[in-house]
């Protein structure tokens, strides 16, 4: 009896109407249709009218005790109390701001704006932007849509905790970051991983992969559309620290903070992508610590175009094609082996003094050691003393710094022993993955299409930090002529 159906008609017959639904659908018997008196439905209405009310009521009960208040002093006192009460909100609101403006933005500014967005922005348009890119589900003539659980706001930058549906995953929101950043009326959005939150309940899986929940990521405005000046030079030595160096801005106008302390850092750009505003922007955040005598720098510029402009800066340099680099290298690994031997046993934690300052080994041009160098001899000691240093060299206070235009193997092998890597501008989308890892492409690190432009893409790039496998698109501050003249000039200071 497919797409028919029993239904009663009435109290003593049973009738075969046609199904409006799946014709292959067994039969159903339906229900008999009463008629509602009309009072009936007013009372019906007016009881879920109050249970809504009661809901809202206790769901929003800090407002709803705000506005009781408020309308009883001015019933009880009358409306003059309130304007002396809210001038007096208003007095001290603004104190707050003059004598604690960080605070401030972080307490009020931006919980407020949050909110706002989250009403006037994503709640206001959630329902047709899901439905409009394919994220909403529907069955049984019921709709289905992924919630929202926070939203979070920085000077350019929204974050939307969603909760996803049963059996989504983020992959299928990423195909779909088009339709949400244009949806949202932002400039990008990327999805990024969830972690769990900090609560007293679950406080031991806190910071762990939360299944089920995604960040998007929506781009209000590019906060690295415009060159960045170098960054203010320390005030003290011990301003310096080596596991946060300050050298540019991220895209929600937070700073940029690299670790050298510990690890060794790889930079991979095109010609012109701004590999020197990162070398520069690193050599200036150390500058206050290598005046100290606690921070040594040894730069090697094949090329002799780079670092040659700043050689008063470095405590060795070289850019002798005939074996003074790779001899400058090979004095790193004696100096390494030479600290291996005394602290072995003692100590397996680092730290800087004025008999054993953290060294940085800061190579330009780094594919000229390692593949185009003429003489076949010099690759090799030089990729010997490059894979004992990355290997061995981060516990007793020796790291690498390098930059290459070709990230691939044939040029460099080693890429792989470099724990921190940027990319900057890439000529192919297959060497984002060469340089971030496996799926950094896909994730939103896009360093196939940064503008060529100086001023728009130079120092431009992407970065995975250590807390998360998400890039992270960031700018480098430009150091420019005068200010490595100045930088030369404070380290002669101290001499």
């Amino acid at each position: 009896m497919g797409g028919w159906e029993f239904r009663r008609s009435a109290p003593s017959d049973n009738v075969m109407v046609p199904a409006t639904s799946d014709p292959f659908e067994s039969p159903k018997w339906a229900p008999p249709v009463w008629h509602m008196p009309p009072m009936l439905v007013v009372i019906v209405n007016l009881v879920r009218g109050i249970v809504a009310l009661a809901l809202v009521v206790i769901r929003h009960w800090a407002i709803t005790a705000t506005v009781a208040v408020l309308g009883w002093l001015a019933y009880a006192a009358g409306w003059h109390v309130l304007a002396l009460l809210a001038g007096w909100v208003s007095l001290g609101l603004g104190t707050w701001a003059w004598f604690g403006w960080p605070s401030f933005l972080r307490r009020v500014l931006r919980p407020a704006r949050a909110r706002w967005r989250y009403l006037m922005v994503y709640r206001r348009n959630w329902r047709p932007v899901m439905v409009m890119s394919g994220l909403a589900f529907y069955r049984n003539a019921r709709e289905y849509l992924p919630t929202i659980l926070r939203v979070e706001v920085t000077k350019t930058t929204d974050r939307v905790l969603v909760k996803m549906l049963s059996g989504q995953a983020p992959s299928i929101w990423e195909d779909h970051v088009e339709n949400l950043a244009h949806g949202f009326g932002s400039v990008t959005c990327r999805i990024r991983t969830a972690k769990r939150p900090n609560s007293r309940l679950r406080r031991k899986r806190a910071g762990q992969d939360w299944p089920g929940h995604v960040w998007l990521e929506l781009v209000r405005d590019d906060a690295l559309g415009k060159p960045l000046s170098g960054l203010p030079v320390a005030a003290v030595e011990h301003d310096v620290d080596l596991s946060r160096l300050p050298v540019g801005r991220r895209e929600d106008s937070s700073p940029w903070l690299v670790r050298l302390l510990g690890t060794h850092l790889l930079i991979a750009g095109a010609t012109g992508a701004g590999k020197g505003s990162v070398l520069w922007s690193l050599v200036r955040a150390m500058l206050p610590a290598m005046r100290a005598g606690l921070v040594q720098v040894w730069g090697i510029d094949p090329k002799r175009m780079e670092l040659a402009f700043g050689r008063a800066i470095f405590n060795r340099y070289s850019d002798d094609t005939n074996g003074g680099m790779v001899e400058l290298l090979e004095a790193a690994v004696t100096e390494m082996s030479k600290r291996a031997a005394r602290f072995g046993g003692v100590t397996r934690t680092f730290l800087p003094t004025l008999a054993d300052p953290f060294i940085v080994v800061m190579v330009d041009e780094l594919a000229f050691l390692t593949a185009y160098c003429p003489d076949r001899d010099l690759r090799r000691r030089a990729l010997a003393a490059l894979s004992t240093l990355t290997s061995q060299g981060r516990s007793v206070g020796l790291c690498v710094v390098g930059a290459l235009q070709d990230p691939r193997k044939d040029v460099i092998n080693i890429r792989n022993l470099f724990p921190t890597r940027i990319a900057l501008r890439l000529d192919e989308s297959e060497q984002v993955d060469m340089v971030l890892g496996d799926g950094a492409y896909d994730r939103g690190a896009l360093a196939d299409q940064i503008s060529p432009l100086p001023e728009v893409g130079a120092g431009v790039g992407y970065i995975r930090l250590e807390d998360t496998p998400d890039p992270v698109r960031v700018r480098a501050g430009w150091v420019s002529d005068t200010d490595i003249a100045a930088m030369s000039a404070y380290l002669a200071e101290a001499a």
